[in-house]
Formats: C-alpha cells, structure tokens, sequence
C-alpha cells in the first residue's frame, strides 16, 4: 500500500574549496602599506620592482563593488588574467604604460578569484605573481541539493539531479556551470522541470541508460554565478560516483508477474498484484529512490479515506518508487491475488519471501517498468526521466 516518504537523499554541497598561492595584497582604495612590497598607491617611486595586486589575499571578504587593480611597479605588465570558476573572467582596462591594469567588469558575490600576472622590469627581468581574493557571500543564496551523493554506487537508471532552494530566473547561466562526464564516454543532455514542491529542478541523463561500470563526475561551478532576480550561486563542488550493475525489473499488469534481470540475464519471475481499477500502478519507467526493510502505511498520506482507508503498521521490505506513494512491498493480506488479480491501491505487492528476494536484488537508481497499466509517470515524480522521448528531454536544456 502507498505511502509518502521523505524525499530521497541528499546533501547540500559546501562552499567551495579552493587552494591558492599565499601572496600579499592589499584592499583597493586602501593603504597599500600592508602589501609586503612597500611604498604607498605611487609604488613606482620606493621599493624594488614588484606586482602589487588589490584586493588582497587574507585580508578578508571583499565587497563586490570593489575594483580589481595590478600595478607593475619599476615595471610594466604583459598579460593581467582575474577570474572564478563561476562568474568566468573579468575584463580591465590599462593605462597608457602598461604599468596598470582596472578591472571594468563588477565582482560576483560569494566567488573566489584568482589573479594571474606576467610582467617585466624596467631592467627586463621577469616579474610574475599569483594571487588570489574570495569576495563577500551574496545577501540571496540560491543552493542545490544534488543526488546521487558522492561516493555512491548507483543503478543504471540514476540520473544526475539538482534541485535549487530558490528560483532559477536565468537557467541558462546556471546550467553553462553544470558540467557532467563519464568514463567510458556517453553523451548526455540536461533538462529542467519543476518537481513535486513547485521548487526548480534540473536533470541530466544519457539517451539509454548508463552502462554497468561506469565512472560519472558532476562539476557544479555555481559559486557567485548570476541566477537572476538578484540570487547568487555559492556553491564550488565535484562529486563523483558510480553505475553498478544493470539490474532492471518489468512488471507486466495484464500477467501480474515482475520480471527481474541482472546485466541481461533473467533471475526470476514473480508473481504479483498491482493497482485495481481506479488506483492503476502507474505506467512506464520509475526507479528506486530507497529501501527500507518495515514500514508503516497509512492511506491518509496519499488522500485515500472512507471505505478505502487503510492503516498497516508493519508492511515488511518496502522498496520506493515514487514521491507519491508507490512502493514495491511484501503483502501477505493479498496473498490470493498473486498472479491471479490486481487489487491494491497502487503498490506493487508479493509474497513476503518474493518481497524479501526483491528487496536484496534492487539498489538506488535501478530501473523498474510497468508495462499495460495508464497514465504513465511523471519526469518530476521521482526519476521518471526515462519516460520522456530524447528529442523532447533535449528541449528542456536552457541552452541553444
């Protein structure tokens, strides 16, 4: 019988960490007595030739209205490189000696950059420095909850998938930070949606699904990225993780059997009862969002009162489908109908030995197809990615 579960499991990404060079720098519009290179803003006129970079390294968070400056002093500069991972590069302009460089794009809040300078003495020695400032957290944050989490190993029916505490005004900037690769090889797409809250979600999948075996890498670049309406990315995070095998599962309504595989190989055929008429298990491809071994079940949690209603307090290995309350489970109250007639409220239900052997077999992120019910499943109700055509899944990218 369903029942509404917490949401699948998640963890929210960090700030970033980023390893830099310990170079001395000073705050722009500051005194430049604390840069470690000596002399004040008119640095040509004491001190050996140096680059002095503003803002500064460890001398806190910058505020975003800040200019970025390099000067080269006794000097000129040759190539002046500022940017984050996030935001991307800053564009300047020079003076007419090249000695300084001022940045003309605005600082992003909450961003960490990296400064890069080549330049020369007036004595044609080399003058090179590295630096880097990490600016103020933005007032309005927005932050994904990405799965699956690092480290993992998942189904082959596991998309990658973020859902943002905010709204996303400009997709697009966000989804040029999202960055997904696999070994071995396999092209992939993003798409965004709303899931079940309302809260903006973005997927990403291959066409098929992902081979047994493979290595994935989500690269979120999102620290001080613009989403628009004045909400700011934070977060700077790799996570990686790995596809299993390919245990896949097809339950058939009109024989009322489950067909379970590993990587092609058929281990066994179960019998089981589905959803009866006007409670139909839905349709199409869902995948596993969690397994918990009891359960308790209470129809209210799905909005099904009156003669229907139902309160089972102990329903034994409870595999989860989807959000809205769909389940494989042992139900021995059933036990007539296996095989024979469909007579749940929606859930999958079998035998509590088959139920068992089900529960042992299956892992997050595998795939699980229901075949001759209606009204197939939604992308956003749990990952019911698969069931949308590649060509319109494509669509869904913010990206031209």
């Amino acid at each position: 019988m369903p029942q509404r579960l917490p949401a699948q499991s998640v963890r929210w990404a960090a700030r970033p960490l980023v390893l830099v060079s310990a170079v001395a720098v000073v705050l722009a519009g500051c005194s430049s007595g604390g840069d470690g290179d000596g002399g004040g803003s008119d640095g040509k006129k004491s001190g050996p030739p140096a680059i002095i970079v503003q803002p500064a390294d460890g001398g806190g968070k910058v505020p975003v209205g800040r200019k970025v400056t390099v000067h080269a002093r006794g000097g000129s500069l040759t190539s002046v490189e500022v940017g984050s991972p996030g935001p991307g590069k800053l564009s300047g302009t020079w003076s007419k000696d090249r000695s300084v460089w001022t940045s003309t794009t605005p600082l992003a809040p909450g961003a960490t950059y990296t400064v890069k300078v080549n330049g020369k003495a007036e004595s044609g020695s080399a003058l090179d420095k590295t630096a880097s400032f990490t600016t103020e957290a933005p007032k309005n944050a927005v932050v994904g909850e990405y799965f699956p989490d690092k480290g993992t190993t998942v189904g082959v029916g596991m998309p990658v998938s973020i859902t943002f505490n905010k709204p996303v005004q400009d997709k697009a900037a966000v989804e040029r930070k999202l960055h997904v690769t696999a070994s071995p090889a396999v092209d992939g797409a993003w798409s965004w949606m709303k899931d079940r809250n309302g809260r903006d979600r973005i997927d990403y999948r291959p066409e098929n699904y992902w081979k047994p075996g493979t290595d994935i890498t989500l690269r979120m670049d999102l620290a001080g990225v613009n989403a628009g309406g004045g909400v700011y990315g934070t977060q700077q995070r790799v996570v990686n993780f790995r596809i299993g095998d390919a245990v896949t599962s097809t339950m058939d309504v009109r024989k009322k059997t489950m067909t379970v595989a590993r990587n092609g190989k058929t281990l066994r055929t179960l019998k089981v009862s589905s959803g009866k008429k006007g409670y139909e298990t839905w349709n199409g491809t869902m995948v596993v969002l969690s397994k918990v071994p009891t359960i308790r079940m209470n129809s209210r949690t799905v909005r099904i009162f009156g003669q229907e209603a139902y309160d089972l307090g102990k329903v034994k290995w409870d595999v989860q489908l989807t959000p809205s309350g769909t389940y494989v489970h042992a139900a021995p109250w059933n036990a007539g109908k296996f095989g024979v007639v469909n007579g749940s409220h929606g859930c999958i239900g079998m035998s509590t030995s088959d139920a068992r052997w089900f529960y042992e077999q299956v892992h997050l992120g595998d795939p699980v197809t229901v075949v001759h019910s209606v009204d197939t499943v939604a992308a956003n109700n749990g990952y019911g990615d698969w069931n949308v055509d590649w060509a319109t899944w494509q669509q869904g990218s913010a990206l031209d």
